[in-house]
């Protein structure tokens, strides 16, 4: 089984974001969405491949498996919750909070996500 690094994990998160707003996603479109050179989205992807999170079409779009697409609705799950938790609990800037939370999703232990999100989920914060 191949672990993605936390670069992947970005890759599937922003591959995610992409298709909610696109409704498709193509190389290009993360190149543009990233600032990276197409030479490294293509390595990126064929990791991606590789690994079972997605497939390429014979058109160019990219299209997530059951495994990746779970994967990345994990990873955006944890950077929403931790936004939120840094920006109502802690008072932290919203673009501060969004930037902390891009690098905190990928090192949280399961069991501090949890705590953090029921905290979230079961608290009267504004």
């Amino acid at each position: 089984m191949i672990k993605i690094q936390q670069s992947g994990e970005d890759y599937l998160e922003t591959i995610l974001l992409l298709n909610i707003k696109n409704g498709h996603v193509r190389s290009i479109d993360i190149a543009n969405e990233l600032g990276y050179s197409k030479p490294s989205i293509s390595r990126a992807m064929g990791i991606l491949k590789k690994a079972g999170y997605i497939v390429m079409e014979p058109n160019g779009n990219i299209v997530f498996t059951e495994k990746g697409k779970q994967k990345a609705m994990e990873i955006y799950e944890r950077h929403q919750v931790i936004t939120k938790y840094l920006i109502k609990a802690l008072g932290v800037d919203p673009v501060a909070a969004e930037k902390d939370a891009c690098r905190i999703e990928h090192v949280i232990s399961q069991h501090s996500f949890n705590r953090i999100k029921a905290l979230i989920n079961n608290s009267d914060l504004p």
